[in-house]
C-alpha cells in the first residue's frame, strides 16, 4: 500500500473498461456518426459524451428520428451499427500503458478490479480475448448493479469485492460520467484521456494524463500523495 502521511493509503486499483483498457468508444461513435451522415446530419462529440461511461444515457436512434422527422427500424439500425462496431473492436489492441499499469500493480501488491457500465458478456469477452482477465480479482458490470455510472454503485461494489474501503481505492477513468461515479464513491480518480474525451470538460479528477502510458504508476501515486499533502 502507498499513500500520503495522515491520509488513507492506496490499497487497490479500479479500472474502467471501454475507452480505457480497449478503445471501444471511438469505433462506436464513428459508426453512429457515419449513420447520421447517411441521413444528412452530423453527431457531435459534445452530444455523444452523454453515452460515454454509462448505459442508456443517450438514444441515438430517437435523436436521429427527431432530426429526420421519420421513424427508423430501431432493431435493424442498432444491429447494423453493433455489427460494424464489433468488427472494428476486433482490430483494437490494448490501449497504451495498460499492461505496464497491471505490471506495476503486481509489483506494488495492489489488487485490481474492472468496473464498467457495459454488460458482463462484453467486458469479460474482451478481457479474455486480450489475455488479461486473470489479472483482475473482480469484474463488476451493469449486470451486477441497479444503477450504472455516474452513480457510484459499480465502484462501491468493486471495493467490496476487493475487500478494500472506498477511500483506499484509486480509479482510472476516461469519461466525465466515470469520474463523477468515482467521486460519488469517495475514491481518488485519475483521468486517462482518449481521442473522444480529450476535448471534453472534466468534472475535477485528481490527476489528468493523456494516456496510461504517460506516467508510471509510482509517479501517479507520488503526485497524488503530493496533492493530498499540500
Amino acid at each position: 500500500m502507498t499513500g500520503p502521511p495522515g491520509g488513507t493509503p492506496i490499497a487497490a486499483l479500479i479500472l474502467d473498461f471501454d475507452g480505457l483498457i480497449v478503445d471501444t468508444e471511438t469505433p462506436a461513435y464513428e459508426e453512429w456518426r457515419a449513420l447520421y451522415r447517411r441521413h444528412g446530419h452530423d453527431l457531435s462529440v459534445d452530444l455523444w459524451q452523454h453515452a460515454l461511461g454509462t448505459h442508456d444515457g443517450f438514444d441515438p436512434c430517437a435523436h436521429l428520428e427527431a432530426l429526420i422527422g421519420a421513424p427508423l427500424d430501431k432493431d435493424a439500425v442498432e444491429a447494423e451499427v453493433a455489427a460494424r462496431h464489433r468488427a472494428r473492436c476486433l482490430e483494437e489492441p490494448l490501449r497504451p500503458g495498460v499492461e505496464a499499469l497491471l505490471d506495476a500493480g503486481d509489483s506494488l501488491a495492489l489488487p485490481r478490479a474492472v468496473a464498467s457500465s457495459s454488460s458482463g458478456a462484453w467486458v469479460e469477452g474482451w478481457l479474455g480475448r486480450h489475455g488479461i482477465r486473470g489479472r483482475f480479482a473482480a469484474v463488476c458490470t451493469r449486470d451486477d448493479v441497479t444503477r450504472v455510472k455516474p452513480a457510484p454503485d459499480l465502484f462501491l461494489l468493486a471495493a467490496t469485492r476487493l475487500g478494500v474501503p472506498p477511500e483506499a481505492c484509486l480509479v482510472f477513468e476516461d469519461s466525465p460520467n466515470g469520474i463523477r461515479a468515482a467521486q460519488a464513491a469517495g475514491m481518488r480518480c485519475v483521468a486517462a484521456l482518449n481521442a473522444l474525451t480529450r476535448g471534453l470538460v472534466l468534472p475535477g479528477p485528481d490527476l489528468v494524463v493523456q494516456s496510461l502510458a504517460e506516467l508510471p504508476l509510482r509517479e501517479v501515486l507520488r503526485r497524488l500523495d503530493a496533492t493530498r499533502s499540500s
